[in-house]
């Protein structure tokens, strides 16, 4: 036995280990002090983004909440609480109430339009033909460009006197009299629409287009050689593979929509008589023509409540495991 052990103590001591100890332990310990040191990295790593947040959103966003219970206008030196006033007063102001339906509106018309003229666009850049890449890269200029510049682009397109629109119409004997487009409600909640998805288009045409790359094409080759229509082609393979595009794009449109202010501030400002005064405009007119802020962060946490279920459904759709 003394023998075993002056043979281990030597062994130990070769390695440069004191005698007695376990290598196992000792790598143990080191791992668990390179573990801690990562997790001291990584709290490290976050408390600037984490105090970057707490200033630029959550600060702002606790404080609007807090503002729509009090009373704070240009001619009030301290904010009045006044409880659920401004609630009560949004729910029953009939401009408020047609702001949301307007916003509803908006948002289900532009949504779906962008997602069935971008599905379009997709199946075309999905074929193989000469100038393809060429075609697609001219796709992506409504999205590159501002959104004012696109709006201001469609305003002069639309224009009753010398718009391009009405030229086209004109000539080809459609209308015999200039159309004002933006002065009826119709015409206008139109314009916004169709300017808000000929900026969307891009970005939809490139995530359909991204999931008909994964689809599998000799199932679409088997199709046609069995005699199936391109319909029959579209609605039996590619709209159930692209099931899952559809959910995700359909959320994410719906929540950039709900946020839309820009375009239809700079096109329409709201008008005629608030027929495209979404809930972003009323925000804002509360805010900066009636310097009424209690009652635009009401108007703000019903905007955030309308928001609040497709985000919620949006980050569930992104982070489902299969």
């Amino acid at each position: 036995m003394d023998m075993v052990s002056d043979n281990k103590a030597k062994t130990d001591s070769t390695r440069g280990l004191p005698s007695g100890s376990n290598p196992g332990q000792s790598s143990g310990r080191k791992r668990g002090s390179l573990k801690r040191t990562d997790r001291l990295f990584a709290y490290v790593i976050l408390v600037p983004a984490m105090i970057a947040f707490g200033v630029m959103v959550a600060y702002p966003f606790i404080d609007a909440m807090s503002m729509a219970f009090y009373q704070y206008t240009i001619y009030d030196v301290e904010p009045t609480f006044i409880g659920f006033d401004n609630f009560v007063t949004i729910l029953t102001d009939p401009y408020v109430l047609g702001s949301w339906v307007t916003t509803a509106i908006f948002v289900v018309g532009t949504t779906l339009l962008t997602m069935i003229l971008g599905l379009c666009w997709a199946l075309l850049m999905y074929q193989d033909f000469r100038g393809r890449g060429v075609l697609r890269t001219m796709t992506l200029l409504p999205w590159i460009l501002p959104s004012t510049v696109s709006a201001f682009i469609w305003a002069w397109m639309l224009n009753g006197k010398y718009g391009i629109v009405n030229v086209m119409l004109l000539s080809m004997g459609i209308i015999s009299d200039p159309v004002q487009f933006l002065s009826n409600d119709v015409g206008a909640m139109m314009a916004v629409i169709l300017t808000r998805s000929w900026i969307s288009i891009p970005l939809f045409m490139s995530f359909f287009l991204a999931g008909l790359q994964g689809m599998d094409f000799q199932q679409i080759e088997a199709a046609r050689i069995v005699g199936a229509s391109n319909f029959t082609i579209v609605r039996r393979l590619i709209l159930p593979h692209l099931k899952p595009v559809f959910l995700v794009t359909g959320a994410l449109g719906m929540i950039g929509n709900l946020q839309q202010f820009d375009i239809i501030y700079a096109l329409t400002g709201g008008g005629p008589v608030r027929a495209t005064s979404v809930l972003s405009i009323e925000v804002f007119r509360q805010a900066f023509e009636n310097w009424d802020l209690g009652m635009a962060s009401a108007i703000g946490v019903l905007w955030v409540f309308t928001l609040m279920p497709i985000v919620v459904y949006y980050l569930r759709s992104l982070f489902k495991e299969d």
